[in-house]
């Protein structure tokens, strides 16, 4: 039995249902996807409610064990993968090809293969440890995990001073800003290296018609196996679910500990995200025109300035100039917008609980600093404030899309301290959500790990 039908409780239906198991997923909401749900925005337009852009998606061992493609799933992959523009009108460029990226970056392109391109050239093997629980990892694979954690562990700021240049310097620390903590903190730089790594192998491509179709091709994966989705059916107590010999719950520890009746345990929820959603009569008009054909574009300046800001918020305020991530799916998908016209999502970190209604005004800042004269395109916005995210998923905590802080802690013991960290205490209850490893993202793996150790737990009590 599962409680929540997002991709992780979805995922791990649809691993326990092929293995012949009777599953039944129940979602509090009136459809299912959590975070990667898409809706109607204007016109004929359909934006990404939460996610939008997949390179773990899409590297994912859990999506490709599934063959989600054989169950609609389509992905789309834009000329240029992402772009970071500066004041003066260019852009540092990150290509699939990690020749082409290398080739742009001048005296940092053998740093660059150094640092990213052995992780990505080993990717395919790599990404089963990035995607896996740290203590499990270190203890089935200890050379290849201390390998890989002696450069994740470290803070983003200081692997970023490896590079010479700005563009290098840019576009590491820009993946590494997705983690949503301050960029001094320890394990920033495994976010950016992973992000980094995933992208080169797989790219950073969109779903096809939009992130829904992730869900919906899970969900036909479990329905196919005989398992059974009911939606519009909250959860209030573990009590009220029917007798099962595994109960998995796509929720954070907070939601647990009150389902399950215990004290609420010490986890710290994480910056808030606050989000703009855009149709425009015709593409952004970027002062550095070759971002008008990269699928994800990264605002805030040079390096230092987006760890000035990224540590501004995580320390309460809501900066000016923030670090905003935009998605153009259009470019790769042009499905989701009338012909013409272009969808833009954009998100920044706000503190969690933020309730500043200027806080949108910071993303509006940046597009007028690289994109000027966006405004005169507007057809249709539409704004996703902390409060709004709270609103729309229990799961999200203040604002919080990414059911927890990765602090260095909570990326290691998550969460909790344990070999395995997805059974909890209670019997035959697991935690599935991304407060488990390997944290945020719409990859499934939280799920396909939590559903690993239902099957193992079953299989030592036969």
């Amino acid at each position: 039995m599962v409680v929540g039908a997002g991709p992780n409780g979805l995922t791990a239906a649809a691993r326990l249902a092929q293995e012949g198991w009777r599953v039944t997923v129940f979602e509090a909401a009136d459809t299912i996807g959590g975070g990667s749900r898409t809706k109607p925005l204007a016109d004929g337009a359909v934006y990404d409610v939460c996610s939008a852009v997949h390179p773990f998606g899409a590297s994912s061992p859990a999506f490709e064990a599934l063959d989600l493609g054989a169950h609609g799933l389509r992905w789309a992959h834009p000329p240029i993968p992402l772009a970071h523009p500066f004041d003066d009108g260019t852009a540092a460029l990150f290509h699939r090809d990690i020749d082409a990226t290398i080739a742009a970056l001048g005296v940092d392109g053998a740093r660059w293969r150094s640092t990213v391109g052995s992780l990505a050239a080993d990717w395919t093997n790599v990404r089963h440890l990035a995607f896996g629980p740290v203590l499990r990892g270190a203890v089935e694979h200890p050379f290849a995990m201390a390998q890989f954690g002696l450069r994740a562990a470290l803070p983003a700021v200081l692997l970023v001073r490896r590079f010479a240049t700005r563009e290098a310097k840019a576009l590491l620390i820009g993946f590494a800003a997705h983690s949503g903590a301050p960029l001094s903190s320890p394990t920033t730089a495994g976010v950016g290296l992973a992000l980094a790594a995933a992208a080169h192998d797989a790219g950073m491509p969109v779903a096809v018609g939009g992130s829904q179709a992730i869900v919906d091709a899970l969900a036909t994966v479990v329905l196919q196996a005989g398992g059974e989705l009911v939606c519009d059916h909250g959860v209030n107590s573990l009590s009220e679910l029917p007798e099962a010999d595994a109960v998995l719950l796509d929720l954070t520890p907070r939601q647990y500990a009150q389902l399950a009746d215990r004290p609420l345990p010490r986890w710290k929820y994480g910056v808030a995200a606050t989000k703009l959603d855009l149709l425009l009569s015709g593409p952004m008009p970027w002062t550095a025109s070759a971002i008008r054909s990269a699928g994800t574009v990264h605002l805030g300046g040079p390096a230092e300035e987006i760890a000035l800001s990224e540590k501004a918020t995580a320390t309460g305020s809501v900066p000016d100039h923030p670090f905003v991530i935009v998605a153009q799916p259009v470019v790769a998908d042009p499905s989701r917008a009338p012909k013409g016209h272009h969808v833009i999502w954009a998100y920044r970190h706000v503190p969690n609980g933020c309730d500043d209604e200027a806080a949108p005004n910071g993303i509006e800042i940046q597009f007028d600093r690289f994109a000027p004269g966006w405004r005169d395109l507007v057809v249709h916005r539409r704004i996703t404030t902390a409060a709004d995210y709270g609103a729309y998923n229990a799961n999200y905590i203040g604002g919080d899309i990414a059911g927890g802080a990765m602090t260095p802690w909570q990326t290691i013991a998550r969460p909790r301290l344990a070999f395995d960290q997805y059974r909890t205490r209670r019997p035959k209850v697991w935690l599935c959500s991304q407060s488990t490893p390997p944290g945020p993202g719409v990859h499934g793996m939280c799920g396909w790990h939590a559903a690993a150790s239902v099957l193992r737990h079953a299989a030592r009590a036969q």
